[in-house]
């Protein structure tokens, strides 16, 4: 019985699924995409699988992602996917002989009830024995380590796919967070309006996330870089290559970030001034697949004048903290009825 999974904490976000799992470390990192069959809306591949699909399906498939913003938007298609996940995790045979896992997942701050309802039911409906929800700024600090239970504040700025979200954190509790539906889609989406506006060409999701990655800045680099974007010309509709560069990529992607770093001025200028001298000492802690944009610390240090830091291994913070929210409940439940 000590092989079996008893607590999971998931971060169930718009472009990937990360699950945690105690005792041994993020198990599943996917992205959540789900491809679904239209004739008869049976789902053909999820996860990996379904991205290799993007772009690529017949008319007959489609890829679709369940989470929209960072909430539910197809509950039954996200149910279906959780419950593969927690599958692929736990194994059938565990779930089958009743030792379905406590679960903690991650949802982004100032869902509406409903939202928060419909994820609860989903991880109960997908196989949870209980199921408890953790604000994601809050997971996120637990996640990169911060010292969440003292009365020093914590800030944190978690830029996911679909939601930025800010939060101040002290005393085990949110003191003040704001989130705007703003992110690493948001910049993609920038990325290929610009292609199409200025070279009239059009551009796949897949091929933006690729720029952005590959040469993608918030702010001008020392050195430009350049590179070879794939497309299909808008006016002759034929297959053509042209070269873009960085700096192009940090003019195009400018309005997204501004909104994102608006998110993170609302809350600073909500902080309580104790807490707020506190922020000045320790900086900003920068967390999610969107810290991984180059130099964003120092464009958001720039925009606010607070130091700013990118956490260890980002991507993973939020499904780290949900689980280690779930291992010191008892506790976190004193500050958090909400759990």
């Amino acid at each position: 019985m000590a092989l079996f999974v008893r607590r999971i904490g998931i971060d169930l976000g718009t472009v990937n699924v990360l699950v945690y799992v105690s005792g041994r470390g993020i198990v599943l990192s996917e992205p959540s995409l789900v491809a679904l069959a239209l004739a008869d809306s049976k789902i053909v591949a999820l996860g990996e699988e379904a991205k290799a699909m993007l772009g690529r399906t017949p008319e007959t498939i489609e890829v679709m992602r369940p989470m929209r913003d960072g909430v539910i938007a197809d509950y039954m298609v996200t149910e279906a996917m959780l419950r593969y996940f927690i599958y692929k995790v736990c194994g059938r045979f565990q779930l089958m002989v009743g030792g379905k896992p406590d679960i903690s997942i991650s949802v982004p701050v100032g869902v509406t009830s409903v939202e928060e309802r419909a994820v609860h039911d989903a991880a109960i409906a997908a196989g949870g024995r209980s199921a408890h929800l953790v604000p994601e700024p809050f997971a996120a600090a637990l996640g990169a380590g911060l010292p969440v239970p003292t009365p020093t504040c914590n800030m944190i700025v978690d830029i996911g796919g679909g939601a930025s979200e800010a939060g101040v954190i002290s005393m085990n509790g949110m003191v003040v967070s704001s989130s705007v539906r703003v992110a690493g889609l948001k910049i993609d989406e920038a990325i290929t309006t610009y292609v199409r506006k200025k070279y009239n060409l059009m551009i796949g999701e897949q091929t933006a996330e690729d720029i952005k990655i590959q040469i993608g800045s918030a702010l001008p680099l020392s050195e430009e870089m350049a590179i070879e974007v794939r497309g299909r010309d808008q006016v002759a509709g034929l297959p053509r290559t042209i070269r873009v560069t960085s700096g192009e990529i940090t003019d195009a992607i400018s309005e997204p970030l501004q909104a994102i770093s608006g998110v993170v001025r609302s809350v600073l200028e909500k902080t309580p001034p104790e807490l707020a001298s506190d922020i000045i000492d320790r900086g900003m802690v920068l967390v999610g697949g969107g810290a991984l944009l180059r130099n964003l610390d120092r464009f958001l240090t720039k925009e606010t004048g607070v130091p700013c830091f990118v956490a260890e291994n980002p991507m993973a913070c939020v499904a780290i903290g949900a689980g280690r929210a779930l291992e010191q409940i008892d506790m976190l439940k004193q500050s958090m009825p909400e759990l």
